[in-house]
């Protein structure tokens, strides 16, 4: 019986390469970048791994803006980064 792949993605903060269920997803929408907890967004998207670490190692690089092909306001890294922080305290 064949093995099921596991999909990988790079995490934007970190680098490091990991199965795309540990990650999560940031998605360049109309209205902007959004967190993609579903991962079901449609648009170009990149990985983060799901802590603040990444988050802040990323926004450090300007990796995320750089990655979706977009200029980031501060404001909304700043809403980005609750919403993550929120998203990680109900996960753990």
């Amino acid at each position: 019986m064949k093995e099921k792949k596991i999909p990988m993605r790079r995490c934007v903060g970190c680098m490091e390469s990991k199965p795309k269920k540990e990650l999560i997803r940031l998605v360049n929408t109309d209205e902007g970048p959004v967190l993609d907890i579903v991962g079901k967004t449609q648009g170009r998207g990149v990985y983060l791994c799901k802590n603040r670490a990444c988050f802040a190692t990323a926004r450090k690089k300007r990796s995320i803006g750089r990655s979706l092909g977009i200029t980031v306001p501060e404001e909304r890294l700043d809403e980005l980064f609750e919403e993550l922080s929120a998203y990680e305290e109900k996960q753990g």
